[in-house]
């Protein structure tokens, strides 16, 4: 059961529920005080010890029922079967006799699996199917394309061998069981083949998530379907999360500082140097600040939505960030992208700014304008853009006074170096005043940009 309930867990891992070690121990102590007798108290008890939130607990709810419940054995359907049940309620007797009797004659000449189909024992089956799963390690399963090869294994686990020899053998013998046979057979391989399906959704939904995630995350932004849209956003809270996950932690046990040895011992020289009283030391650090400057004209738009999005779910990690977008012109949208949902947010910065042909030269003058006094030597002014700016002023002027005052400037470009310099682009000049030019097509591009930003920090 021990290893039952270690497949559960991976199975609700899989349905998106976040079980780490110390709760699966937890709720393994739990099952061991109530038992396995009562399934709405398991249920139950699983949800209170594993699921964090409203969605982990319809997830977990709804991976419970399936991995608990169990493909029902399929009845034989076939006219035989029929005249057997007629037979039975003594309809004829004669066919009675000679089936009935022939048939238990015949049972004890077969093998076991043959004996048990005929039995039409539902809870063997399941208890051979569900020991069968086990001997071939179907908890293993991960792609559609492993079904055959799972469902062979259990088949060939159960003995459909010897089953498929006494077949043939009492075609001969006898046809009306070597027919009941082929039809039990008939029904056990699609048993199988739901109980092969059941594990299939329990265990291969996160390789499935992770095949799937690897796919968007090498996918070019800007060619994302509209279907995939949520999906990136999905994966994009995900990357977010895990930077969040990595960087926020080391700075917070850096806030302490290191023990000062020396200050520490002249401190308790009163006390014969025991260390009753610690000194640290405290190494200043900057208040890190992000200000992303995001082009958001029709060619670049959906890949400034997933920056903008992943910029934002940093606060743990970066105290002050504010987010600005422009097209002809420049506005800032920390706040709308602070209150609303990113449907929403973007919805409406799209009406504001979005669309339009891109003006770096008079979007920069607007920054200059309004908002250069937010730069410090402690921020890391970011911009996201193509720096095709139509053959208008491209203002490189404001770009290096921008360079001037920050401590980097980082320019991420979704476009191919192929392309840069070519047409209206203006990114050879604009590389000039850059501390770090990097193109970020990709959402996998982008973590790693945003990663190595956010590094700099600790």
């Amino acid at each position: 059961m021990r290893e039952n309930l270690h497949r559960f867990f991976r199975a609700a891992r899989g349905a998106g529920v976040r079980v780490s070690p110390a709760e699966s121990i937890d709720a393994m102590r739990a099952v061991a005080q109530v038992g396995f007798a009562d399934r709405a108290v398991l249920r139950d008890t699983f949800l209170l010890t594993l699921a964090k939130t409203q969605d982990e607990k319809r997830a977990l709810g709804d991976c419970f029922d399936l991995f608990f419940s169990q493909p029902e054995p399929q009845q034989e359907t076939s006219e035989q079967q029929k005249a057997d049940d007629q037979n039975q309620s003594g309809g004829n007797p004669q066919a009675d006799g000679h089936g009935d009797s022939s048939g238990g004659a015949e049972s004890e000449n077969v093998g076991p699996l043959a004996q048990m189909l005929l039995s039409q024992d539902r809870t063997a089956i399941s208890t051979a199917i569900a020991n069968a799963s086990g001997a071939a390690s179907l908890s293993d399963i991960r792609y559609f394309t492993q079904r055959g090869i799972f469902l062979t294994r259990i088949l060939d686990a159960m003995g459909i061998q010897r089953l498929r020899d006494d077949i043939d053998n009492m075609t001969a013998r006898n046809p009306a069981v070597a027919e009941r046979l082929q039809d039990a057979l008939t029904g056990l391989r699609g048993t199988v083949r739901d109980a092969v399906s059941q594990a299939l959704l329990l265990y291969g939904r996160e390789e499935t998530e992770n095949l799937r995630n690897e796919i968007l995350r090498n996918a070019p932004l800007a060619r994302i379907e509209p279907r995939q849209v949520e999906q990136m956003r999905s994966l994009i809270r995900q990357i977010a999360r895990r930077l969040r996950e990595r960087y926020s932690k080391p700075r917070k046990r850096q806030r302490r500082g290191h023990l000062d040895v020396r200050r520490t011992l002249r401190r308790n020289a009163a006390w014969g140097g025991v260390p009753f009283l610690t000194a640290w030391k405290r190494k200043h650090r900057d208040r890190p600040k992000i200000v992303a400057l995001c082009d958001v004209s029709g060619s670049v738009a959906r890949v400034s939505d997933f920056f903008l999005l992943l910029i934002h779910s940093l606060h743990e990690v970066v105290d002050d960030v504010r987010s600005f977008a422009f097209s002809g012109h420049l506005i800032e949208v920390s706040d709308i992208l602070a209150k609303k949902s990113p449907e929403e947010a973007m919805k409406e910065i799209m009406s504001k700014v979005g669309f339009g042909s891109s003006d770096y030269g008079n979007s920069f003058a607007d920054f200059e304008h309004e908002w250069m006094n937010t730069i410090t030597p402690q921020t890391t002014v970011i911009v996201l853009g193509d720096a095709r700016s139509n053959n208008l002023d491209p203002r490189a002027d404001i770009l290096r006074r921008i360079d001037e005052r920050s401590k980097r400037l980082v320019w991420l470009n979704p476009e191919g170096r192929m392309t840069w310099g070519f047409g209206d682009s203006e990114m050879p000049r604009y590389a000039t005043f850059c501390t770090v030019v990097r193109q970020c097509a990709t959402a996998k591009q982008l973590e790693r940009a945003v990663s190595d930003i956010v590094a700099t920090y600790q």
